[in-house]
């Protein structure tokens, strides 16, 4: 592998090599130091940089509810537009321009709405259960069931026709891999810009009942095409990596304690803390950038304005501090763990989340109660390089 920046996993985000579930030992370490450290941080769009790294769970939330320390990572206007680098992507805002984006989008994520989509997503799981039942015994977990799960979820979300899935899904990945170069990266933002573009067009003329037609609809005069087109694909890749990265390696933990599984695959009161210590463990979303837009002290810590922290969701979801010992329990008592983040950038659609991998996994070990790896585990291949943790192949048969 070249010995280039862009190479480098940021201390903030690595894993045991042994098993990439949990935190590597140089990141506990970190967490026990008493300062916050200086690491470098490379960035694909940012150049090379320095950042202090935060990784102790009182730190890391603490910086996430801080009002002078911000999300703001939009680089330089004049620059190609990137997905950090455009309006209306939410992630990107602070202030009241970040509070007037996200209400125009929390009217989508009520209760009301989310128990209405609850038949239609045990609709699409039981479709692929069955495809997978119908062309087995065998499949490989994240094209069969992780991967279109989610992304047809939000597809009906958002009013994305199905059949432009697998493009979604083939962009998205692309921007999530910190090794691609940076002109393919601008390519692929290009693209990803120019279909979510055509779709707000149509949008505005028939705005129908998804999230976007829905903001149209209620604040068409509010918003601008531009920012819509930052939404759609700020939610394209928030709504399905993360979940699907999540169904496809809560799976492998599961697979790895079989005691574990039978609990979650047999027991229906299991699968709420399940759903929660899984979010934890794995921290999906692995690290967070933030900037200090003064000079700023939390918990004991001076920052200087204009410093970068790199926040590890990571280190501080195993820190015993939270949950004494940070393995997986699955009927652990639910802690406030920062897997969905902290403060005014939380995540609008963590309860869809949860209520898909409620259903999902649960209902996949109860198809195939023998199911089980068809490679050795040290034999898989994760996805390292990208602040959102994931595998690439998970063969199983049952």
């Amino acid at each position: 592998m070249p010995d280039s920046p862009q190479y480098t996993v940021l201390p903030t985000g690595r894993r045991a090599a042994g098993c990439p579930l949990e935190p590597a030992a140089e990141l506990t370490e970190l967490r026990e130091r008493p300062e916050l450290p200086r690491i470098p941080r490379y960035h694909p769009f940012f150049g090379q940089r320095e950042a202090r790294a935060v990784t102790r769970y009182g730190d890391v939330r603490a910086v996430f509810g801080h009002d002078d320390i911000g999300a703001d990572l939009n680089a330089d206007p004049d620059a190609p537009r990137t997905l950090f680098n455009q309006p209306g992507f939410l992630l990107g805002y602070d202030g009241p321009e970040h509070l007037r984006l996200r209400r125009l989008l929390a009217g989508a994520f009520t209760v009301r709405r989310l128990r209405a989509m609850e038949p239609a997503i045990g609709k699409i799981v039981t479709e692929h259960l069955d495809a997978m039942e119908a062309a087995g015994p065998g499949a490989d977990l994240v094209p069969a069931y992780a991967l279109p799960i989610p992304s047809l979820v939000i597809c009906d979300l958002l009013g994305v026709p199905h059949a432009d899935r697998a493009d979604f899904q083939h962009r998205s990945a692309v921007l999530l891999d910190a090794t691609r170069p940076e002109q393919e990266q601008f390519a692929n933002y290009a693209a990803m810009h120019a279909y979510m573009a055509e779709l707000v067009t149509r949008l505005r003329a028939e705005p129908g009942d998804g999230l976007l037609g829905g903001v149209i609809a209620g604040h068409g005069d509010e918003i601008t095409d531009e920012e819509l087109v930052g939404f759609g694909n700020l939610l394209l890749i928030a709504g399905h990596e993360t979940t699907s990265n999540t169904i496809a390696l809560g799976t492998l933990a599961l697979l790895r304690d079989p005691e574990q599984l039978a609990a979650v695959r047999d027991d229906p009161e299991v699968a709420t803390p399940a759903i929660e210590d899984l979010l934890r463990y794995l921290s999906v979303v692995t690290y967070l950038d933030r900037r200090a837009t003064t000079d700023v002290e939390v918990d004991g810590h001076r920052i200087a304005a204009d410093e970068w922290l790199s926040l590890s969701v990571l280190a501080a979801n195993h820190d015993p501090a939270l949950v004494g010992e940070p393995g997986l329990d699955v009927r652990r008592k639910p802690v406030p763990h920062l897997a969905f983040g902290f403060g005014a950038h939380q995540c609008l659609g963590q309860q869809l989340a949860r209520m898909e991998l409620k259903i999902a996994l649960p209902a996949l070990l109860r198809r195939f109660p023998d199911l089980r790896l068809t490679v050795p585990f040290e034999r898989l291949e994760f996805r390292t390089f990208s602040p959102i943790h994931g595998v690439t192949s998970v063969p199983v048969t049952w």
